[in-house]
């Protein structure tokens, strides 16, 4: 992990930015030589969209039906009072 202070961070932080994207490496900012920050790489990110192209379906559409339609067999749709 590399360290610098705060001065030399405002004065390079293109350079220090690109090291960080470049990289990989985790850099720590010192302030009267304390460190008081670290600046690391970014975690990836994934869409809503690029997420759902993943996922493969595990149903067919008709295999869905049956179970959803055995899953409500045996119950009525009458509204009932629990406390009755």
């Amino acid at each position: 992990m590399t360290t610098i202070t705060a001065t030399e961070l405002a004065r390079h932080t293109r350079e220090i930015l690109d090291q960080v994207i470049s990289q990989g490496a985790t850099v720590a900012v010192e302030r009267n030589r304390r460190v008081v920050a670290e600046i690391i790489p970014a975690r990836p990110t994934i869409t809503v969209r690029q997420l759902f192209a993943e996922l493969r379906p595990t149903l067919s559409l008709e295999q869905a039906q049956d179970w959803l339609d055995d899953s409500r067999r045996g119950f009525d749709e009458a509204l009932r009072d629990p406390w009755a």
